[in-house]
């Protein structure tokens, strides 16, 4: 009996569990279904979140951080062409964004002077379109003069050390670019600041041996080359405004000279991750 009720009550149950299955998946499928889009919102849609994106990069690289190339070589041996590097744009104040795009930058808050032995990017202040970099040596109030290649501040010798023939110095002349091997190279140790680094020049330069004696104006900085008898800087030109400054340069975090420019096509990968200081 109760075998032959099981049977008889079969069908009819397998029934109502197909029709409330399909019910169940209509209703999913109406509360999936979506309008579909045209061509045109579509190009509309990715439009909005490409030029969003973009936008916030642009305002990521105007007030924290900006790459840039090295394309010369008057920063060697503490820059090398074709390192790539990151520059922070926070370290002399938080600028209001794009604010230095077409005038002076407006500070929102955290003004600061950069300290003497920075590496800096700032615009050339003979053509404002052009970044230069170089390292701050002069600051505002110090007298400043060179004899015979010695920079003094305020009266005082910033004393070098002769490191041509040690292990440092020859592994900046075994890298050294091709440009540069035909001089007759001296690299010298310093400390500019509290920034211990190397310098470069040349014993058969006697272009700029000597500067006389200047004192910096309020607001404005005498900025040098490391590499110090190919450097095109505030010997030759005058001061940096602290308004043309873009901010510290931080680290190489690539090292490639590109094919098709004057220089030999050379991949450095053991430069990547090296701090500028």
């Amino acid at each position: 009996m109760e075998t032959n009720q099981n049977q008889t009550n079969g069908p009819s149950e397998l029934l109502n569990k197909a029709v409330d299955q399909n019910s169940t998946g209509n209703e999913y499928a109406e509360i999936n279904q979506s309008p579909q889009l045209t061509r045109k919102q579509k190009i509309i849609k990715e439009t909005k979140s490409l030029s969003l994106l973009i936008f916030i990069i642009l305002i990521f690289r105007s007030i924290f951080f900006e790459p840039f190339r090295i394309p010369s070589g008057s920063m060697i041996p503490t820059l090398m062409i074709g390192d790539f590097i990151l520059v922070n744009k926070m370290s002399y104040g938080f600028k209001v964004p794009f604010s230095d795009l077409f005038s002076d930058p407006i500070y929102i808050f955290g003004k600061d002077n950069p300290k003497r032995g920075d590496v800096v990017v700032f615009k050339y202040p003979k053509d404002t379109s052009v970044n230069y970099i170089k390292r701050v040596v002069g600051l505002p109030g110090d007298s400043f003069e060179i004899k015979n290649k010695i920079i003094y501040i305020n009266d005082k010798p910033i004393n070098v050390l002769d490191v041509t023939e040690d292990q440092i110095g020859k592994k900046i002349l075994d890298d050294m670019d091709d440009k540069f091997r035909g001089h007759n190279l001296r690299l010298f140790k310093v400390k500019t600041g509290e920034n211990e680094h190397v310098i470069q020049q040349d014993n058969d330069n006697f272009y700029k041996v000597d500067h006389e004696k200047i004192k910096i104006p309020d607001g404005q900085f005498f900025v040098m080359g490391d590499n110090r008898d190919f450097s095109y800087d505030s010997r030759f030109w005058g001061f940096v405004p602290h308004e043309y400054i873009k901010g510290r340069a931080l680290f190489v975090w690539f090292s490639f000279i590109l094919p098709f420019s004057e220089n030999e096509v050379k991949f450095r990968p053991w430069r990547i991750g090296t701090s500028i200081n």
